[in-house]
């Protein structure tokens, strides 16, 4: 098993050198799914905030840019592609981010900021209508690039969107 990375040999949190690290393609795909009440989804569209959907895609974009401000350990990265999309589906809304760069380190973070970010946002653009909504389901997709290899969770998870569904 492989130490972790963020710690010196005194135990103690530390930023990872990856000075001696070549810049290489690096991608990273995040998911997060926000729980809500049918009644509630069916009001969407009349949200007197805007659309919670664009919204949050606009938020998770944002937040992406800004993970070394919000991660202690993170590096900051010259990101060359965030995305965020996002779907409604009977239970609730379903995120997908993407994030690219060309960097000595990974951009899992970054996705997986911007995923958690932009379910934040759905929450907060329609926490009026109903205070149970559920964050859940945030987790890393896939990655490529980077000494540790490309990485893919396996099939059987949930489906994902392919581009921004607007409410219906």
């Amino acid at each position: 098993m492989s130490r972790l990375s963020h710690f010196n040999e005194a135990g103690e949190a530390r930023m990872v050198d990856v000075s001696g690290k070549a810049a290489t393609a690096r991608s990273a795909r995040a998911h997060a799914f926000v729980r809500i009440r049918p009644a509630v989804l069916k009001q969407l569209p009349r949200n007197p905030k805007g659309n919670p959907l664009e919204v949050a895609r606009i938020a998770g974009v944002m937040a992406a840019k800004r993970t070394a401000d919000l991660i202690p350990l993170c590096h900051p990265l010259a990101l060359t592609r965030v995305e965020v999309e996002t779907a409604v589906e009977k239970n609730g809304v379903r995120i997908v981010s993407l994030a690219s760069t060309e960097a000595a380190t990974g951009v899992e973070m970054e996705a997986l900021t911007a995923a958690a970010i932009a379910a934040l946002t759905v929450y907060d653009m329609i926490k009026a209508l109903d205070k149970s909504i559920e964050i859940g389901e945030i987790c890393l997709l896939e990655k490529s690039g980077g000494k540790s290899g490309d990485y893919r969770r396996p099939a059987g998870f949930v489906p994902v969107p392919r581009r921004t569904a607007q409410p219906k």
